[in-house]
């Protein structure tokens, strides 16, 4: 494929919606994507990685499930193997999910040494979810006590990306967000290279994290991480599961927009409002939620500007 041409000024029109234009230097995209749990949804997937591929993103991220103790090896193996497996169909480069709360210290590092050997070095090294139903998060038996020991474990296995997580709002289980930003600082001179962050629907929440890990002497890359709204109610439950705050009038705009049918439609309007803001503001980088699904990003991405390269047979 031909490198897509990222250059900029994009705009889109949105069934009722006004034009809007989005200047300047477009940034890198990263996808996250979570293991299939059939064959259905495997063929889904790769459908969804080549249709995005197109559009030449920097690393692709694959979570990891929060699991009881006993599933834990089960899921991690079934991380690793979609990183591979992406990996060898479509040449992209992957970062895989290590959580804390899923395996122990000997587990995690077997599951980096398998990663190396077989040429994936990027890691987003994660607390990880307790299971449901559990009191909170309790380091495992011989696991690392949090992800800052985990970071520093992977620095010194050479890894050669350690992404982490960052929070715009306060963790659920955070003391508030100074808390978080000394978190983030942590996590940063133990080892880590760039910061991934939870979504979030206001980008002024993303802005005054920036401003206050630069008060805070965190140099590392802090990409926003972006959530285009595939189900709206199902998005605002996990919105309160992560702490995660949905402005009224989101509501209000897509009741408006589901009566009209044009929910997709809505969905790719707010995503591309919070990156014009994030882009006119400098960012970088952009990092998509894709929920395994390739329409709401890809059309995100042409609505800014990015150019999908251009198939072999498109290209003949």
């Amino acid at each position: 494929m031909n490198d897509p041409q990222n250059k900029g000024a994009g705009i889109y029109k949105a069934g009722l919606y006004e034009e809007r234009e989005v200047t300047g230097p477009l940034p890198r995209l990263s996808l996250e994507i979570f293991p299939p749990k059939s064959l259905a949804a495997s063929f889904q997937l790769m459908d969804t990685l080549d249709r995005l591929a197109r559009f030449g993103p920097h690393f692709v991220s694959v979570t990891q499930t929060a699991a009881q103790p006993q599933e834990a090896g089960k899921l991690a193996r079934l991380t690793q193997e979609a990183a591979l497996a992406v990996r060898q169909r479509t040449g992209l480069d992957m970062a895989v999910h290590l959580t804390c709360a899923s395996s122990g210290k000997g587990a995690i590092l077997e599951q980096v040494r398998d990663c190396q050997a077989a040429g994936i070095n990027r890691f987003v090294a994660l607390r990880g979810d307790p299971p449901d139903g559990s009191q909170g998060f309790a380091p495992l038996a011989g696991g690392f006590a949090d992800c800052v020991q985990l970071i520093a474990a992977l620095a010194e296995a050479g890894a050669t990306d350690i992404f982490v997580a960052a929070y715009p709002e306060p963790h659920p289980a955070s003391r508030g967000p100074e808390a978080d930003i000394d978190w983030l600082k942590r996590k940063q001179d133990a080892g880590a290279t760039a910061a991934i962050t939870q979504f979030f629907f206001d980008p002024e929440v993303f802005l005054r994290l920036r401003d206050r890990a630069i008060k805070a002497a965190i140099t590392i890359p802090i990409i926003p991480g972006i959530l285009p709204i595939e189900n709206f109610a199902a998005t605002c439950r996990f919105a309160r599961k992560c702490g995660t705050a949905v402005p009224a009038s989101l509501a209000r705009e897509f009741a408006h927009a589901e009566r009209h049918q044009l929910a997709a439609v809505h969905a790719v309007v707010v995503a591309v409002d919070i990156c014009a803001r994030l882009i006119a503001e400098g960012v970088a980088d952009l990092h998509f939620y894709t929920l395994n699904k390739a329409a709401l990003t890809r059309d995100v991405c042409l609505a800014l500007g990015y150019e999908p390269a251009k198939t072999e047979a498109e290209a003949a």
